[in-house]
């Protein structure tokens, strides 16, 4: 079977059977959402750069005891957030104190489609309102949100990720959508507020 067209949990299987190919497509699948969920948690690069090998590292030393007990997806995220959490007691600050960056997030709020000075000025401002209340998120709600938003994971996946109850993971991202739909709706047309 073409190694492209396995999922996940597949592909490490065969890299556990020592297929070299199949981790370095695990590697490309998920580099990019990996480097920027450590990256916001971070907001150093050079802290996520170290991070990122470290869960790469961690993922490639436990490839003989690896067993199919959730996505591999769940599984990658889930060693980051460890290594975070690890990584903010080594510095000396908890995961509560640092804020996720946030700029490409707030980039993907649509603009106005013209271009004009006006526009531009409430499109920035929208941005800046979103980056304040993204960083405001109590961290439990904001680690939540990323991983919904940034990483793509199920709410049950997120609760694996995070040691807590898919219901848990449910109720922090209600409330993290709440409140940053509260700070965001001064700025939308009226016509989509009414």
């Amino acid at each position: 079977m073409d190694s492209l067209a396995l999922d996940d949990s597949a592909l490490m299987l065969r890299y556990r059977d020592g297929d070299l190919r199949a981790f370095e497509l695990l590697y490309a699948r998920h580099k990019g959402a990996l480097y920027r969920y450590l990256q916001r948690l971070t907001r150093d690069a050079e802290a996520a750069n170290d991070l990122f090998q470290e869960v790469w590292g961690k993922i490639i030393a436990s490839r003989d005891r690896y067993e199919v007990r959730a996505q591999f997806k769940t599984f990658l995220f889930q060693i980051a957030h460890n290594c975070a959490v690890d990584y903010f007691r080594r510095i000396g600050r908890s995961l509560a104190h640092h804020s996720a960056d946030i700029a490409e997030l707030a980039d993907m709020i649509p603009g106005e489609e013209a271009e004009a000075p006006e526009s531009r000025a409430s499109s920035a401002e929208v941005q800046s309102a979103f980056r304040r209340a993204l960083d405001a998120l109590p961290p439990e709600q904001r680690d939540v949100f990323l991983l919904y938003e940034e990483c793509g994971l199920s709410l049950e996946e997120i609760g694996r990720v995070t040691g807590v109850a898919k219901e848990t993971a449910k109720s922090r991202l209600r409330y993290a959508v709440s409140k940053l739909r509260a700070v965001l709706e001064p700025h939308q047309p009226a016509s989509i507020v009414s």
